[in-house]
């Protein structure tokens, strides 16, 4: 099975190239792309808005005809997806103006690869029953390299050539995407095979791992009242990271930088993801997680604050040194943290209550920012992420150690 592990990692680390790549056209280079044809910056936040909220309702979808349908699997989800998706762009391709229906298809594309990542992050669990061991965090990690290279390449091409080749470029990403599903799907067929046929000849019977049952909301609730009011307080806290994330381009063009800038800019910020997500076990065993997440909560004060002072470009790279110890650490700390308080069942809508949190910040940040955008600029739009940023981490410093002392 060697073999078949490296393989299998290697395809998985590809589908996290390839998927964040393709994540960089449509949402990085959103604001970029949509005010180029003609968008306000209302607009742009009502389309990501919108997204959020429809990518909430399609995640369940897709997981759930991955459960039912045993043949077509998270894999046949995830190439139907994509094929998906690149009918979609090309559509984006061919209208490429300001019209409803475009409106109508970036919202569509944008919330379909939003609810592809809980899939993707599924997909370890499928590749390890084949027997192989998968790394999801150094795969995980191969995406934000990834990600972090092309994005500094493609500012510098939308820069010189215009947006016009983001949609073309979406469509051989997607390609691309595909033919990495369709090669892992194939190599994971040949290594649980060969799993099934090794155990046969040591006489192991292969057994499902243990199933604990989800508690219900109400019991969730009653049982997890503190983390309920953390995940509030995070939902306020990431208000920034969205800000940051979807109107990076506004912020950089506000200081006199360009669309080149930007793309450097979110290749800097996903770089200094990787040591976080490659090391965060080591990290882990000499520090908690309640420390932990104070201690990115703080950065992420630090990476606004420095964003609301900066007058210069330079000032924007400088800010996003604070993403080493800021996003990479929280999130790996909250997945941990939620794993070490609760038992396995209660854990599962730990994760699910954290992520609807976030998303729903997200819906509120994207009609927000926009809309100051339009009425005041990014300084007065930082400025209000980063009294609630500094609200957020006020609020895991009070909650994060009362809920680490009830376990």
């Amino acid at each position: 099975m060697k073999n078949y592990t490296l393989k299998l990692n290697s395809e998985y680390a590809g589908i996290f190239g390839a998927y964040w790549m393709f994540y960089g056209i449509i949402s990085s280079f959103c604001s970029a792309y949509l005010l180029a044809i003609g968008y306000t910056n209302a607009e742009i936040g009502i389309v990501l808005a919108v997204a959020s909220v429809v990518s909430v309702f399609m995640q369940p979808a897709l997981a759930n005809l991955a459960d039912r349908h045993e043949k077509l699997g998270a894999m046949g989800v995830a190439e139907l997806s994509t094929i998906c998706m690149m009918v979609l762009e090309v559509g984006l391709f061919i209208i490429n103006k300001k019209t409803l229906a475009l409106w109508v298809i970036y919202m569509l594309i944008m919330a379909w690869e939003l609810a592809l990542q809980p899939l993707f992050n599924s997909l370890a669990r499928r590749l390890a029953e084949s027997g192989a061991k998968i790394n999801f965090g150094i795969c995980r990690a191969g995406g934000s390299l990834a990600y972090a290279i092309f994005t500094s390449i493609m500012g510098t091409f939308v820069e010189k050539f215009g947006v016009i080749i983001l949609p073309g470029t979406g469509i051989a990403l997607l390609a691309l995407l595909l033919a990495i599903l369709l090669l892992t799907s194939r190599t994971l067929k040949r290594a649980t095979k060969a799993h099934a046929l090794e155990a046969s000849e040591e006489g192991e019977v292969l057994m499902d791992e243990e199933i604990t049952e989800e508690i219900d909301l109400k019991m969730f609730v009653k049982r997890n009242k503190l983390f309920i009011l953390l995940s509030v307080f995070i939902m306020i806290l990431f208000f920034q990271n969205t800000i940051t994330n979807n109107f990076m381009f506004q912020i950089v063009d506000g200081v006199g930088g360009t669309s080149e800038d930007m793309g450097r800019i979110f290749g800097v910020m996903a770089a200094l993801e990787i040591p976080g997500l490659f090391f965060f076990n080591n990290i882990h065993k000499k520090f908690s997680c309640s420390t932990l997440l104070k201690f990115a909560s703080v950065a992420f004060v630090g990476k606004v604050l420095t964003l609301y002072i900066a007058n210069s470009v330079f000032m924007v790279y400088a800010a996003h040194f604070f993403q080493l110890f800021s996003f990479s650490i929280f999130l790996a700390g909250i997945v941990q943290f939620i794993n070490e308080i609760m038992e396995r069942g209660e854990a599962v809508r730990g994760q699910a209550v954290y992520t609807t949190a976030i998303t729903i910040g997200a819906v509120f940040a994207n009609i927000v920012g926009g809309i100051i955008l339009d009425i005041s600029g990014p300084k007065t739009m930082l400025l209000i992420s980063l009294i609630l940023t500094v609200i957020g981490t006020i609020g895991v410093f009070l909650l994060i150690d009362k809920i680490d002392k009830k376990v």
